[in-house]
């Protein structure tokens, strides 16, 4: 009789300590159809590690709870890696997504997150400690949540 090969996958709840999540946005969408409106809910939601590691997902479901859990989902398959030097970004960086305009700069150790919004709760859960950020065109937090994580795919390593 041939041995049975045993799985060796990690438990959900030690899978959901390793990320932090935090929700960046939530709206009650609706489709109108033939047969009346479709109500449904839109989460944004961001997760990382606080050392390097982040992801943002984007998910609908018919109420709050499945449209955050598809969301995190969505976020653990978009996760990047961020480089981090001294607490902050190696060097600074425009990014356009859409509407939205960031602009990341690096800054001295002790000042903190000087972002608003999304970049902030983004740049928190990717571990930074110290940086400027400025948001320049649209004030769409999926846009410009999209827009941050573009900038950090595309920040170099300096050593």
């Amino acid at each position: 009789m041939a041995k049975k090969r045993e799985r060796k996958n990690l438990p959900e709840v030690e899978l959901e300590k390793e990320f932090e999540q935090k929700l960046l946005d939530l709206a009650r969408v609706t489709r109108v159809t033939a047969g009346g409106k479709n109500l449904r809910f839109r989460a944004c939601v961001a997760i990382g590690n606080r050392n390097g590691r982040v992801g943002v997902g984007v998910a609908k479901g018919p109420d709050v709870a499945i449209a955050i859990e598809k969301a995190v989902r969505q976020a653990k398959k978009n996760l990047i890696e961020v480089p981090i030097v001294n607490g902050t970004i190696p060097h600074w960086i425009k990014e356009k997504y859409g509407a939205a305009e960031i602009l990341l700069r690096p800054a001295s150790a002790g000042k903190g997150l000087m972002a608003g919004g999304v970049i902030r709760a983004i740049a928190e859960l990717a571990g930074i400690q110290n940086i400027t950020a400025k948001m320049l065109g649209s004030n769409n937090k999926i846009a410009n949540a999209r827009a941050t994580i573009n900038a950090f795919l595309k920040l170099k390593k300096i050593i």
